[in-house]
């Protein structure tokens, strides 16, 4: 045994403050609360998909529940079968996965020349892009310019007025400027140019941020229903938030649009839980193949210049 063994000091516990009473009862409190906001969440969400499949006799009776007492599948069976909400589904697959890539591409390729600092007339390119993020034209002019370019009941409408977001791409502007410079000099150095560097180095050590960056434009152009209203005037063009919109919402155009899905005696309440399931179903779904990067992809390049 060393001599020096009877010198040391006994270690006292130490009093952490996640041991004391009062973090004990804070962390009881945030769970409380928390948990009621889940609920208040969760549960019209709930109550909707639980409407879908229960019948309309139950719906007019019951205010709320959250199981039905007879499932039906009636709702769902009917809706797949007409033309009108199956190609408004199609159109706002198609239109949801092509912006994505043209509004993930053109940010992507803007953001990497502005993160040189090397770049002539880069201060000015992104005083312009920050002028843009405070200060918009407006609903009026945006529609003007769509119709000038001859864009009005095109596709086209729905997604180059708002291809690229000035908030996403000073983000990922910054996130590349945080990337080793040595990759991309060691590239250049085995003969690889812009080009290559961007697309041999930089895409692939950005796959959080482009994930992301997917996620937020797919959900944005998914849940527009502003821009074909705005642009579509042919119903045939319509994307499945604006039958969702016509449906919900109490007017002659709701009348209308039940005319082309229903048919007579046909559950109108089942008829709109279902399409709002359908509706948001195809995004909670695609949210946990991005989980992994989402949570790194919000945090990265967020504020630094």
């Amino acid at each position: 045994m060393p001599a020096t063994a009877h010198l040391r000091k006994p270690r006292k516990r130490s009093v952490r403050y996640y041991d004391s009473p009062g973090s004990r009862a804070f962390d009881v409190l945030n769970v409380v609360l928390l948990t009621g906001l889940a609920l208040v969440t969760v549960l019209p969400l709930v109550y909707v998909l639980a409407g879908s499949f229960a019948t309309e006799s139950e719906i007019s009776s019951r205010p709320f529940f959250l199981w039905p007492e007879k499932f039906v599948t009636d709702t769902y069976r009917y809706i797949f079968s007409t033309d009108t909400f199956v190609r408004a589904l199609l159109t706002t697959i198609c239109v949801t996965a092509v912006g994505t890539v043209v509004q993930l591409l053109l940010t992507l390729t803007m953001a990497y020349p502005l993160a040189k600092r090397y770049l002539p007339g880069r201060a000015l390119v992104l005083n312009l892009v920050i002028f843009t993020l405070v200060f918009s034209g407006g609903m009026i002019p945006t529609y003007l310019v769509v119709r000038d370019l001859g864009l009005l009941d095109s596709y086209l409408a729905l997604i180059l007025p708002l291809a690229i977001n000035p908030f996403y791409l000073i983000v990922v502007k910054s996130f590349f400027q945080e990337l080793p410079e040595a990759l991309e000099e060691a590239a250049r150095i085995d003969g690889c140019n812009e080009l290559n560097v961007f697309l041999r180095i930089v895409l692939p050590l950005s796959k959080p941020i482009i994930a992301t960056f997917s996620l937020f434009y797919a959900v944005a152009i998914w849940n527009d229903y502003m821009s074909p209203l705005l642009y579509i005037d042919d119903s045939r063009k319509w994307t499945l938030q604006v039958i969702v919109r016509q449906l919900t919402a109490a007017n002659a155009d709701s009348a209308n649009v039940l005319q082309q899905l229903e048919t007579v005696g046909f559950p109108e309440q089942g008829l709109k839980f279902a399409v709002v399931v359908v509706a948001t179903l195809p995004i909670l779904l695609f949210y946990p193949f991005l989980q992994k990067h989402f949570a790194k992809g919000v945090l990265i390049g967020s504020v630094k210049e």
